[in-house]
């Protein structure tokens, strides 16, 4: 009975250490540096956004987060990094509205967007703005337009990546205006605004971070927001919709995920602490003064947005004929 009852105990023991393993683990996390991932390159709208969050992170939990760019296929190779990393909190992805569309674009993935993350957080969502180089002499979205179907083709705008929303900005507003651009891609929203600013592109459906200054010195025109409503930061400026193309829609996200099968305490510490950064006011202010609008919620909030996020993406690029380029 004696030996009986040790080995009891010793069950008893081992099963508790492993139901509070989780809960050690997020009380010493992070007791390093963390990677935060981000699919674009240097100088871009998530890149903008992503350095603020990682200096609030930083300053709250005592590790640095340290952000990491890894550009390419539309956010797809940063994504895929994250997916097989080691799922312990120490190496995350700030995702943007990309992560969604690509389930669709793209024919195959070497990870799935739902299974193989863990989603912590939704941090804002960003009003996009259509922009061009000064040079181009279209003023107004219906001026655009004409000069589209007056040349058909000849007309660039340029995108952060294929499968990005500034992608499928521009495609959703062929398709509604029923004019022929090309579309240029690039590696990041940040050489693809260098371009428009030198006049290598013409046009681009842009998000407000990392953008709206480039307006107010003048290197680049304001035509319209692409969001439903117009923006309180450019309140004379019309939306796409009421300016040229009823019903016209396309705004972006930002969120942070986790690979698949990181402990839920760690999760969860997370959305803590970047909760409370979103409800901190400098940096409201600092996002809202950037375009974008703090969101906030749950893991579980986030999943079901990105769910939904890449059905109504999906319907997009079968209405557009969108493919990676």
């Amino acid at each position: 009975m004696t030996q009986r009852f040790r080995s009891i105990v010793c069950r008893a023991l081992m099963l508790a250490a492993a139901l509070a393993a989780p809960t050690a683990l997020a009380q010493g996390y992070p007791d390093k540096s963390v990677r935060v991932i981000v699919p674009f390159s240097a100088g871009g709208s998530t890149d903008t956004v992503t350095r603020i969050i990682a200096q609030k992170l930083s300053a709250s939990m005592g590790q640095s987060f340290v952000v990491e760019n890894r550009g390419g296929a539309g956010g797809n190779l940063g994504a895929d990094l994250v997916a097989k990393s080691k799922p312990d909190g120490y190496t995350i992805l700030a995702a943007a509205g990309s992560f969604a569309i690509n389930a669709s674009l793209y024919k195959s993935l070497p990870f799935d967007p739902l299974k193989d993350f863990d989603p912590i957080i939704h941090i804002c969502t960003v009003t996009g703005i259509v922009v061009t180089h000064p040079s181009v002499p279209a003023t107004t979205v219906p001026e655009l337009i004409a000069m589209a179907k007056a040349k058909p083709g000849t007309i660039n705008f340029a995108s952060a990546g294929s499968g990005t929303v500034i992608h499928l900005a521009g495609e959703l507003f062929k398709t509604m205006a029923q004019v022929d651009m090309t579309h240029v891609p690039y590696k990041g929203s940040g050489p693809a605004l260098a371009d428009l600013i030198g006049g290598q592109v013409q046009v681009m459906f842009a998000n407000m971070p990392g953008t709206l200054q480039h307006v107010k010195t003048g290197r680049l025109r304001v035509l319209a927001v692409t969001s439903e409503k117009r923006s309180t930061l450019l309140p004379e400026t019309p939306t796409v919709a009421e300016a040229a193309l009823p019903g016209y829609k396309a705004s972006t996200w930002f969120g942070i995920l986790a690979p698949a099968g990181t402990p839920p305490d760690v999760v969860a510490k997370l959305n803590r602490e970047l909760a409370k950064a979103l409800a901190s006011p400098d940096l409201t202010e600092h996002l809202r003064m950037e375009g974008a609008e703090p969101t906030g919620g749950t893991p579980e909030q986030f999943r079901a947005f990105l769910k939904e996020d890449i059905e109504r993406w999906a319907a997009v690029v079968r209405a557009s004929g969108a493919k990676a380029n």
